[in-house]
């Protein structure tokens, strides 16, 4: 197992892409690993065949364990260059590979041997150990079995029915990527799922059941959520806005500057007015950590953007949404959240939000109850925008109504604090001139 860098000592085993037999290519996707938040993908430093592969998915590896063995090229060949003459005669080399452990290297060898020339006399094996031999046209590996494609896109074709063999790679090492899916179905290459075969479920009263093994990015989730309720006292708070001021403005900008500079969402304006509430109350835009029990209030206002992906809930974060308008603030959601679900968000993307605003777009229903983003202590959760009949002044109008669900870390933050910022975000929303005043 390589080290990935950034103190990492362990990662998640989550898939394989090859298995004991398999010819691999060198820079072939090999296996993908979870760090604390971001898939990895693991490539062949070198070509060769498969021998065995150091664990299971689900299973835990540190950093310089045994991640997979491979029989390099053309390492069972005789040497090319004649022996010296005082030498004496080479012996045959077994067509087959070496059956001891020691003599098959790891990827972490492989990546971390440097090129030594070899002591004289030394056995072929020894020289496994560093840099592959150079491969001739005819040693070339045999086309792969299974295409190349990272879990994103392997979940994106499941959905849309493709078969990945029908895929043709645009990128010279043949790792299928989303543009190819899509210039698949522009080809009308998508195709009906295979149905499932009759079995058990045809029978009436049969209970049919599928294991399915927690691991990866949904076992993350699942621990932080865990992590959240088990710790975190959530108090929740509920209010109306009426936002069909801020829609008409949107709207209007929209029309107007829609093309030249991007389209403008709600989140946009949500964003801009949580950094407005967060002056008045810096114990919301802050980080609790509860083992020292100190409280870290934040000037700048760091958003993450709950943002669901084919493998689960991710939370890229949006830096200095104060320092930015609301065209590039808009800009810059469309790009993480699109780094997120393609699988292509680095660390740094995904870690050091300050508050979080999650919504369900139009599943967001009538309210939530939205899970704290620990160490955050505070989370604003959007539900969708109806057109409703309400009183003003007297009289019943239409109005385009929308709630907002928000919660809180009790611990730190009190219910008429909370209160007050949620009445805050609606001010604003509710009158989004106030966005623009400084």
């Amino acid at each position: 197992m390589p080290d990935l860098g950034e103190g990492i000592a362990e990662v998640e085993l989550v898939a394989w892409h090859v298995g004991p037999g398999d010819t691999v290519a060198e820079d072939q996707v090999l296996a993908d690993v979870m760090t604390d938040k971001a898939t990895v993908e693991i490539p062949s430093p070198v070509a060769g065949k498969v021998l065995s592969l150091g664990g299971e998915v689900g299973q835990m590896l540190a950093v310089g364990a045994d991640l997979i063995r491979i029989d390099l090229d053309g390492a069972g060949a005789a040497p090319s260059a004649p022996a010296a003459p005082s030498a004496p005669p080479a012996p045959a080399t077994p067509s087959a590979p070496p059956s001891t452990a020691s003599s098959v290297p790891t990827l972490a060898q492989s990546i971390a041997a440097a090129p030594t020339p070899a002591a004289p006399g030394a056995p072929p094996a020894a020289s496994l150990t560093t840099t592959p031999p150079r491969r001739s046209e005819a040693a070339q590996p045999a086309p792969l079995q299974r295409p190349i494609a990272s879990p994103a896109v392997r979940a994106r074709a499941w959905e849309l029915g493709i078969d990945l063999k029908d895929v043709a790679a645009s990128s010279a090492a043949g790792r299928i990527v989303q543009a190819d899916l899509q210039a698949h179905l522009q080809r009308g290459g998508a195709r009906a799922l295979p149905p499932e075969p009759a079995g058990p479920r045809a029978a009436a009263g049969v209970d049919v059941t599928h294991a399915v093994k927690i691991v990866g990015l949904r076992r993350k989730i699942a621990q932080k959520m865990q992590e959240s309720k088990r710790r975190i006292p959530h108090f929740t708070y509920v209010e109306e806005v009426d936002v069909s001021a801020l829609e008409g403005l949107r709207e209007g900008l929209n029309s107007k500057w829609g093309v030249p500079r991007g389209h403008l969402t709600l989140l946009a304006f949500l964003i801009r007015a949580v950094v407005r509430a967060a002056r008045e109350f810096p114990q919301v835009n802050a980080r609790f950590d509860d083992e020292a029990g100190v409280l870290t209030r934040h000037e700048a206002v760091h958003v993450g953007i709950a943002t669901q992906t084919p493998g689960g809930l991710m939370v890229p974060v949006l830096r200095n949404a104060q320092a930015h308008d609301l065209w590039s603030n808009a800009a810059e959601i469309v790009r993480l959240a699109e780094a997120a679900r393609s699988g292509k968000a680095v660390r740094d993307e995904l870690s050091g939000s300050t508050i979080t605003i999650t919504s369900l777009g139009r599943l967001g229903g009538i309210m939530s109850t939205p899970v704290i983003n620990p160490p955050e202590v505070a989370i604003i959760g959007v539900n969708r925008i109806a057109l409703r009949a309400v009183v003003r002044d007297g009289a019943m109008v239409a109005r385009q109504m929308m709630n907002l669900s928000s919660s809180f870390d009790h611990r730190v933050v009190d219910g008429a604090d909370a209160a007050a910022f949620v009445q805050c975000l609606r001010q604003h929303l509710e009158q989004p001139a106030t966005l623009f005043v400084e």
